[in-house]
């Protein structure tokens, strides 16, 4: 019941927060928060439950629920939480939170109908993490896109509803093709067994192939793809970013993107072994070029928020690469990259966010100078532009690190394209910190640095990717039998792990 009531509690939260919004503006926020630390209360002791739990399919599992929801056509509430599961929920939770705080000031319109869907869109990642019946996972995976293109359309910027609009259309396009091939997954378990069901551990038996097996890999494959993104159905991320309020762009940045490297992991390669394998050399060439592509187009960038935006696109290139490589180490590299590039690119949006607020620009050739005009504000920036940029001793670096090194030993070229990636990755990255912060200011003024509220949420963020960086271990604990649970029950399908090195 426990993970039942993790949906429960920010879903019930929502509905709270929204005609609490007219009674007091402060209400909302107060409720978000309480939702939130009352999920990570929930969560958090789970971690000690290492025995693995006696659930209808082996592996290592710290706790799962399942009941019936439609039980005549195989659907039902399945939910099972593992150490990979674990630990993107916690990242949710604590983004979370940081949005809640970050918006604190920023958000005056319709409060209670904006932590409503920010709550709404935390319970639908949430329950993405936590599915395993892959009919409810479509479900929460829709459940968390529409809250959030109204955060876009209502308290974005100029463009917002041009930019919700193209969110939604992609989202919900490629959305509509994984559904397809749910369904398609699922009658053909039904042509094999004469049981219908949508049960994750039930369907990974299936192993399609053949054209048809390619065909449904694909619908999972390009929903994926264009949720991360990665070239060449990335285009609605940067108009996206640009238009969002602050909690916005975190959310998608933290959160949202890493459902998509999530996805992939736990669905699109296991349950399609054999069409994984086979697209793995695509897939990781499109990483390569995504981290190229995200980084020149940063490098060209003099609006700050889109550089951090195109940066995005550069790093989910990594993710992608590390998937598609069948290397335990890669893979240990992506859980790694996931985590560090949520915490310091919503760092980045937090810290652009400010800047926006107090310059009333996101010009790069506006700014200059602001260390010496606000140098709390300044110092984190570019903390976090060094951390993103993976810089030795920080999380991001691990995570790069551990995806070339584990991608090197079974696609040598690759790596050794995607770690030339990281060269034009520096140079936007000095370039931002040169022209944002150090040189003369365009104009005189008189700003105000972080006050104690940001600069809480910022030392702790910026504690965590420190942590990462030196001491990646428990991390990688946690992971571990997770991704020992991303191996297909029926060993003859063929997902092995290269190990060496381990």
């Amino acid at each position: 019941m426990i993970l039942l009531w993790l949906l429960v509690i920010p879903l019930a939260g929502g509905l709270l927060a929204w005609p609490a919004g007219k009674l007091n503006p402060t209400l909302p926020r107060v409720i978000s928060l309480a939702a939130l630390v009352l999920d990570l209360i929930l969560i958090l002791p789970l971690l000690h439950n290492v025995t693995p739990a006696n659930l209808i399919a082996p592996g290592h599992w710290l706790v799962g629920f399942d009941a019936p929801w439609i039980p005549s056509f195989g659907i039902s509430l399945r939910l099972d939480l593992d150490g990979l599961s674990w630990l993107l929920i916690v990242l949710t939770l604590a983004i979370g939170v940081f949005s809640v705080v970050v918006s604190w000031k920023e958000i005056q319109d319709d409060v209670g109908f904006f932590h409503a869907n920010l709550l709404w869109s935390l319970a639908g990642s949430i329950g993405v993490f936590l599915a395993l019946d892959l009919f409810l996972f479509f479900f929460f995976w829709e459940v968390m896109l529409v809250p959030m293109y109204f955060i876009i359309a209502i308290w974005g910027h100029e463009n917002r509803r041009r930019a919700a609009l193209k969110f939604f259309l992609f989202t919900q396009g490629s959305g509509l093709l994984m559904l397809l091939s749910i369904l398609a997954l699922a009658f053909l378990h039904d042509q094999q067994t004469g049981k219908l069901t949508f049960d994750y551990f039930a369907l990974l038996t299936s192993q399609p192939g053949g054209t048809f097996g390619y065909l449904v890999m694909l619908g999972f494959f390009i929903a994926f793809l264009v949720k991360l993104p990665s070239f060449p159905v990335h285009t609605w991320l940067p108009e996206t970013h640009t238009e969002a309020p602050t909690a916005g762009s975190v959310i998608l940045a933290s959160i949202l993107l890493k459902t998509a490297g999530y996805g992939l992991l736990r669905f699109a390669v296991p349950l399609f072994v054999a069409a994984s394998r086979d697209i793995a050399p695509i897939a990781m060439w499109l990483g390569v070029v995504s981290i190229f592509y995200g980084a020149i187009l940063a490098y060209g960038q003099s609006d700050l928020k889109k550089l951090v935006a195109y940066s995005s696109i550069s790093h989910m290139g990594f993710v992608l690469v590390g998937i598609y490589s069948f290397n335990y180490i890669a893979w240990q590299g992506v859980v790694i990259l996931m985590i560090a590039h949520g915490i310091s690119t919503g760092a980045l949006f937090i810290t652009v966010g400010s800047i926006q607020k107090r310059l009333h620009t996101r010009d790069l050739g506006r700014m200059g100078g602001l260390w010496t005009d606000v140098p709390r504000l300044s110092s984190f920036g570019a903390f976090f532009v060094l951390a993103s940029m993976g810089l030795p001793g920080l999380g991001n670096f691990v995570g790069e690190f551990l995806i070339l090194r584990g991608t090197y030993e079974v696609a040598p070229l690759i790596a050794i394209f995607a770690a030339i990636g990281l060269i034009p990755a520096a140079l936007y990255s000095l370039i931002a910190i040169q022209r944002a912060f150090h040189g003369n200011a365009a104009e005189p003024r008189t700003l105000p640095d972080f006050g104690a509220r940001e600069t809480i949420v910022m030392i702790a963020l910026g504690a965590a990717i420190i942590w990462l960086g030196v001491y990646p271990q428990p991390v990688l604990k946690i992971a571990a039998p997770g991704l020992g649970n991303l191996v297909p029950i029926d060993t003859t399908a063929g997902l092995t792990l290269t190990r060496s090195g381990t």
